[in-house]
């Protein structure tokens, strides 16, 4: 009982030290737009230079989940991702040391990006096995520390005297987190083993080979994809097309946040109430789609911002379930699941990369059309998430009685 317990409290470490270290990525981030003007005037650069800044760790992870994810699956995730947090904290202290050189923020931030490019990929395998069944319940508070972070950077970075003294504090802080991975990490609970390792090309092979996989995939990239876009031309829309301030504007788009935020916590306790995740996640954005739509077309004023507030909350139902699905996926498991993560994860960057840059130039200045395209995009997310098999408690409850 008491090594249960211990180990039941050890589960949170490890939790706190994840939400750690993707907080520290997306406030490292998020710290470049919010001294936006300052990292403009520092560097000689225009905004084009200045997104390209921001997009950096974007590029690092489309780079390096898959082969993070096969080599944790092969070595361990311990390993694995103490390189990369080690990298990142050189890239902090890069970014600090040589603040005015603008190919060295490139490589800085880049680097940044690092650890938490080799946790994502490996993020379903990490929480898959330390908290089982609560997988999803963990994921969503995974997802509420990015949501966090960014309203942390955004609020609070520009309360430092300089940018050079919030830079130099996220470098040591990212620091400090990473002592505490490398420190208090295990790649699995006491009293259970690592599986026999393999080549790292059978891990890859494997995670290729399932279908389920890629449906996972094409459902995380379509919903990231469409709501990452939504978001961000949607201050620009409400400006140009509807009058509103541009400080009212994007205050309208960051409430958004805060129904996302409880969502991460919301979605994973329903479905593990309900012990079935497709019925809940085909429904819910059916709605999210629905809302999407419907809130651009509402009066400008109370309403519109309750909604978009909703809009957030059924948005972001799905993404922590949807990514908790991969290690109870009956081919891959705990054992292949940072190799599947890896490809989940790549294939959602791209997607989220792309498929908003197609939509704009597609729809050009009509912010209408360009709006409702990503509501369809994220409604197409039910088609990959209802060829997906039944992976919540109840099912497998059944499949242990029919095995027995």
């Amino acid at each position: 009982m008491d090594e249960e317990m211990k180990l039941s409290g050890y589960r949170w470490v490890v939790l706190l030290t994840v939400c750690l270290i993707c907080f520290m990525a997306n406030f490292m981030q998020y710290q470049v737009s919010a001294w936006g003007v300052v990292v403009m005037d520092t560097l000689g650069v225009d905004v084009a230079g200045l997104t390209n800044l921001m997009l950096m760790p974007m590029l690092t992870a489309v780079f390096l989940s898959i082969p993070a994810g096969s080599l944790a699956d092969r070595y361990g995730v311990k390993i694995v991702v103490s390189v990369g947090l080690i990298l990142s904290v050189i890239g902090g202290f890069i970014r600090f040391f040589m603040i005015a050189n603008f190919a060295a923020q490139l490589v800085a931030m880049f680097l940044i990006g690092c650890g938490i490019s080799c946790l994502n990929a490996n993020l379903a395998k990490v929480l898959g096995t330390w908290f089982k069944q609560q997988t999803s319940l963990a994921m969503g508070v995974f997802y509420a520390a990015s949501c966090v972070a960014i309203v942390v950077a955004q609020a609070f970075s520009t309360m430092f005297p300089t940018l050079e003294v919030s830079y130099l504090v996220a470098a040591v802080a990212l620091a400090v987190t990473a002592l505490l991975w490398i420190l208090f990490m295990s790649n699995v609970p006491k009293g259970e083993s690592l599986p026999e390792p393999e080549p790292v090309i059978k891990y890859l092979k494997i995670a290729i080979k399932s279908r389920n996989v890629w449906f996972i995939a094409l459902a995380y990239g379509l919903t990231l994809a469409s709501t990452t876009a939504y978001c961000s031309i949607l201050p620009s829309a409400l400006e140009l097309a509807r009058g509103v301030e541009t400080s009212v504007a994007g205050s309208m788009a960051a409430i958004i946040t805060v129904g996302s935020f409880f969502a991460c916590f919301a979605g994973p306790a329903v479905v593990l109430k309900l012990g079935k995740n497709k019925p809940f996640l085909v429904l819910t954005t059916i709605v999210a789609a629905a809302v999407m739509i419907v809130n651009w077309f509402l009066p400008l004023g109370t309403t519109m911002w309750v909604v978009l507030v909703v809009n957030g909350f059924m948005t972001a139902l799905s993404g922590p379930i949807i990514q908790a699905m991969t290690p109870d996926l009956p081919e891959i498991g705990v054992k292949y699941a940072g190799s599947a993560g890896g490809i989940i994860g790549t294939v959602g960057l791209l997607c989220s990369y792309f498929i908003p840059v197609i939509v704009s130039t597609i729809t050009g200045d009509n912010w209408t059309m360009n709006l409702c395209v990503e509501s369809i995009l994220f409604l197409l997310s039910v088609v990959p998430i209802a060829l997906l098999p039944e992976t919540g408690i109840k099912a497998k409850r059944q499949q242990s009685k029919q095995s027995e």
